[in-house]
This record gives structure tokens, C-alpha cells and sequence, in this order.
């Protein structure tokens, strides 16, 4: 089977998680890193990456490149893609799609211009717990599935180093909302709506309810109440408060209820699973989404998630930005 030779851009911390799951991949050669950041190419020469680029247009116009991976901040989506898409580069982009509506449709224009392929990342479509209840709701398992409860709370940017007590520092751009888009709802909220999409169909009415608690120009904590083309009423529950890791699934349906989580393992579990594994459970979404992209591109098969259901989320997060409760 051909080798798929992938480019990666941004070797910030997934894009050095990426790195280390193409490493593994059968199949597949990382030929080539591009970072603005002397110690993040460092860190991908440690890694035995001999093609090394600050800048990524020099990578994206090496004919060793198939596809690429963009892991770079927000707003450098767009522009990133579109040349990418111009030099015949198939592209895996992270989450979100692109700072705004517009934006995420010139991403999806590019890509279908240039007849390259184009998928999103959402590892959690790649959990088999969350596949397993898409299974069941699909199935009628659970019956009508009345009300969804989704949870999502971490520390976000604000990452403590491992003693604990000092933040680790947050690149200057994570605080400006013209290159983020908005807050906790665009960075953790659009991965819970595309999960809800997945298992309930389109959003058709959303409202927000959004908090402060740092006192920044962006939310970082909301409270979406969503109604889906499946009839099914969901609360989406996000935030950036906690240190302690949780996102959870409750759905309760007229036959039985359902509760699916995706946590980190106990370290000890964890530490086991890297020495005989190379990988975690928690990590093996971003492994298997990775994989199934490279299968495509061996295939020939269009990828999931689509640039349109990275549209389809930010159109939903968008309308919840301007459908605002006061309460």
C-alpha cells in the first residue's frame, strides 16, 4: 500500500501528540515539520525529523509532502489551508475549522477548488464508547432520547505545571478574540456539539448563557440550550474553571438512560498502557482519527468530519453568540 507522506505544521502541544502518532502509523512518513519556534523544531529533530521549516510555505512547496497536518492557532487556519489546498496538499486541520462562518467557507471552497481532500479534528468522534452510543441511539436503544446533558470542563489555556501551583504561559494570541473567535465555547464547546450532531442530527434552535470569571473579553464558561432536528433537548455545559478534567455524556431516553465519559486513565493504568502500548486509551482517539485519515487518503475515500461539519459547528456556536440569555 502507498506511503503517505505527511508535513506537519505547528509542534505546539498537539501538534507534538500528532508528531508522535504519525511516528507510529504504519504507512505513513513525516517528511518534513514547519514551526515558527526554534525550540519546537528541536523537539521534532528529536523526534529524527530531518526536514525542518520556520517557515511552512517553504514545506508546503517540497514535492516529499502528500498531505499535511495544521496544527497551527486559529487564525492562521485560513490562510494555511488555502495554500496548502493551491499546492495539491490534502489536508487534516484541527479544531475549529477557522475563526468565523466566512472564513470556514473559503477553507471548504479551497479544498473543493483544488480537488484536495479535507478533514476536521474531532478525536472524540473516534472514542468507541461515543461510537457505541451513536450505535444505540441509531438502534433505538435507548428509545426516544428526550433530554442530553453534555459536560466538558478543564483548566483550558490555563494549565498548571506539574508542581501544581504556577500556570504554565499562555501564548499572547489565546487573548485576542479576533484570533480565536470567542471563547471556551468555540474551544471546547464545538467539540460536545459536534459529538450531539453526530447522535442527534442538526441544531435548530440555540441559546447561550455565558460567564466571566476572569474578567477577559471572552467567555470562559457557558450553558447552551440546544433543540436538535431529532426532537431531542440537550444542555451543553463547558468551562475553563476546573484543574480537574471531566467530559461526560448523560442522555435519558423512554426505554433506558445512558452515560458515557471520556477521562484520563489512573497514572499507573497510564503509564502501563505507554510501555506496552506506546499510546494511552485517552489518547487513542487522536491515534485512530490520524489513521482513519491516512485511510482515506490510501482509499481514496472522502474524509469525516467534513470542512462542512466544521461550518456546521461554528454556524451553531455563532447562533448561540447572538441568541445571549441574561439571567
Amino acid at each position: 500500500m502507498k506511503t503517505i507522506r505527511l508535513g506537519l505544521i505547528g509542534v505546539g502541544g498537539i501538534g507534538q501528540l500528532h508528531l508522535k502518532h504519525a511516528l507510529m502509523l504504519p504507512n505513513v512518513e513525516v517528511t518534513a515539520v514547519a514551526d515558527s519556534s526554534k525550540s519546537a523544531l528541536d523537539r521534532a529533530k528529536g523526534f529524527g525529523i530531518k526536514n525542518l521549516y520556520v517557515n511552512y510555505s517553504e514545506l508546503l512547496r517540497s514535492s516529499d509532502v502528500d498531505a499535511v497536518l495544521i496544527a497551527l492557532p486559529t487564525h492562521l487556519h485560513l490562510r494555511c489551508a488555502r495554500e496548502a489546498a493551491e499546492v495539491g496538499k490534502h489536508i487534516f486541520l484541527e479544531k475549529p475549522i477557522a475563526v468565523t462562518v466566512d472564513e470556514a467557507k473559503e477553507v471548504i471552497a479551497s479544498a473543493e477548488r483544488y480537488s484536495v481532500k479535507l478533514m476536521i479534528g474531532y478525536p472524540m468522534r473516534f472514542n468507541q464508547h461515543f461510537l457505541k452510543l451513536k450505535d444505540d441511539v441509531a438502534n433505538g436503544l435507548l428509545g426516544d432520547v428526550e433530554s442530553a446533558h453534555a459536560t466538558y470542563v478543564c483548566s483550558g489555556p490555563f494549565v498548571h505545571r506539574a508542581d501544581g501551583h504556577s500556570p504554565s504561559p499562555v501564548p499572547d494570541w489565546w487573548f485576542n478574540i479576533e484570533l480565536t473567535g470567542g471563547g471556551v465555547l468555540v474551544d471546547l464547546g464545538c467539540h460536545i456539539i459536534n459529538l450531539m450532531r453526530m447522535l442527534f442530527g442538526e441544531v435548530v434552535d440555540i441559546k447561550g448563557r455565558f460567564g466571566y470569571r476572569y474578567n477577559m473579553d471572552f467567555e470562559d464558561s457557558a450553558v447552551c440550550l440546544a433543540r436538535f432536528s431529532s426532537g431531542t433537548l440537550a444542555t451543553i455545559d463547558v468551562g475553563w474553571y476546573s484543574q480537574e478534567y471531566l467530559l461526560r455524556l448523560d442522555l435519558l431516553g423512554s426505554v433506558r438512560h445512558a452515560t458515557v465519559e471520556h477521562m484520563p486513565p489512573p497514572t499507573l493504568h497510564a503509564l502501563v498502557q505507554m510501555l506496552t502500548k506506546g499510546i494511552s486509551s485517552f489518547n487513542m482517539p487522536h491515534y485512530r482519527e490520524l489513521q482513519y485519515f491516512v485511510d482515506c487518503l490510501q482509499n481514496d475515500f472522502d474524509p469525516f468530519p467534513s470542512g462542512l461539519d466544521g461550518l456546521r459547528d461554528l454556524e451553531v456556536i455563532s447562533k448561540a453568540y447572538k441568541n445571549s440569555l441574561s439571567l
